[in-house]
């Protein structure tokens, strides 16, 4: 072969990817799934931040069998249904959104970003899904407001301070939020082993090793220091303390939290909230049953993402008998262990209404900001859509039990 002819053969095969000149969109190129954008997030974020958010209970068993679950499922898919393109909006709680999906409630989110809850919030409303703000948000509910015209749900702790209670609700009504969800696995806190054995506070002291941690991740460091300090921002001023102070997050739990909660306040919160009231912390069926029973419009099954008690089942092998339970007497949701489009999947399969994200969030927030968090939400609606077309289903109403095996099932 001459020189010409292997000249035309290379030019037939090769080509060059353009240089990108962004950091940003070189970084999420390499993100393929959410496990790419925590391990992106790890590089990037203080060991101490990154344990905050990444860690759970004790052991951590509860965390992991939370994924773990949705891994070891697997899938019948259906042929030649002449399904097509599929639609995988839906309606939750009246209101018609683009996808199962919800943000779910996270606390001091601004240690992820900067930008913090407003960031996730604005991507939220862009991808037409609900975001969930926490009472222990970094945003207060009317900067939240005013940084998103999307749908917003409140989650609440139950201060010992109902005057609190009472008026974080009013204000949430006025800035248009559509649901609250009230916390109740919180009676004591979690024991965080990770954050324990870093001595982590929020906001973080500085000390020897949080100075050579910040020097090792410069950006991160250089947006924490440039924005203005992180403090409970619905809470600011209140007799409960906002922040200004460190503290650990156990012991302001534990210090401000009403430990005695009974069904009787959420019965009182529905006497306060005009809107739906959902349930969030449930693992019983028997609980489940109780709260459709005094008129609750959801219930979440949610064991905190395995950051309370650690031993408790995966939320996807508690879903089958909080769905029983209920019996479609309320909207039921799960909260935990979604990474995937197929994990999505596989919760609406077996009773779900939706599911709450809350790590995967942060995960892109530390990753990227705002455009971490888009491309979070992005892998997850493109892994819904291409997982309902290869299961031959038209839609979120097709999908049923019949097409998903999930690891109890194999063991009988």
């Amino acid at each position: 072969m001459g020189i010409t002819a292997m000249v035309r053969t290379v030019r037939s095969v090769a080509s060059f990817r353009r240089i990108e000149l962004d950091p940003v969109t070189r970084r999420l190129r390499r993100a393929a799934d959410v496990d790419d954008l925590r391990r992106i997030a790890r590089g990037r974020l203080p060991r101490g931040v990154f344990d905050y958010i990444d860690g759970g209970a004790e052991g951590e068993r509860t965390m992991r069998a939370n994924s773990d679950d949705f891994a070891a499922t697997t899938f019948v898919p259906r042929v030649l249904t002449g399904a097509g393109a599929p639609d995988i909006s839906t309606t939750v709680l009246g209101r018609r959104i683009a996808a199962p999906l919800i943000a779910a409630p996270t606390g001091f989110t601004r240690i992820a970003h900067s930008s913090g809850e407003v960031a996730v919030a604005r991507a939220c409303a862009r991808a037409g899904i609900p975001f969930t703000l926490s009472t222990l948000g970094t945003r207060s509910v009317e900067e939240v407001r005013a940084a998103s015209a999307g749908t917003l749900w409140l989650q609440v702790y139950m201060w010992r301070d109902r005057g609190l209670v009472r008026d974080l609700l009013a204000r949430a009504a006025e800035a248009g939020y559509a649901a609250i969800l009230p916390t109740v696995d919180t009676a004591v806190f979690g024991r965080r082993d990770r954050d324990v054995r870093r001595g982590f506070t929020l906001p973080p002291k500085l000390g020897l090793s949080t100075l050579i941690d910040g020097a090792l991740h410069p950006a991160w460091t250089l947006d924490f220091v440039r924005a203005e300090p992180i403090r409970f921002a619905n809470v600011l001023g209140a007799t409960v303390g906002d922040g200004t102070e460190a503290v650990t997050l156990a012991d302001y739990v534990n210090s401000q939290m009403d430990d005695a909660l009974g069904w009787r306040d959420i019965e009182w919160l529905r006497g306060q909230w005009s809107g739906p009231v959902v349930v969030k912390g449930l693992a019983a069926g028997a609980d489940a049953a109780t709260a459709a029973s005094i008129g609750v419009d959801g219930v979440v099954v949610s064991n905190h993402g395995g950051r309370q008690l650690d031993g408790v089942q995966s939320t996807l092998a508690l879903l089958p008998g909080v769905v029983d339970a209920v019996a479609g007497r309320c909207e039921v949701f799960l909260d935990g262990g979604v990474r995937r489009g197929t994990d999505i999947v596989t919760a609406l399969a077996l009773g779900a209404q939706a599911v709450l994200v809350g790590r995967p969030m942060l995960y892109g927030l530390g990753a990227a900001g705002e455009r971490g968090v888009d491309h979070t939400i992005e892998l997850l609606l493109s892994g819904l859509r291409r997982s309902l077309a290869l299961l031959g289903v038209r839609d979120i109403e097709g999908l049923d039990p019949s097409l998903v095996i999930p690891p109890w099932a194999r063991q009988i």
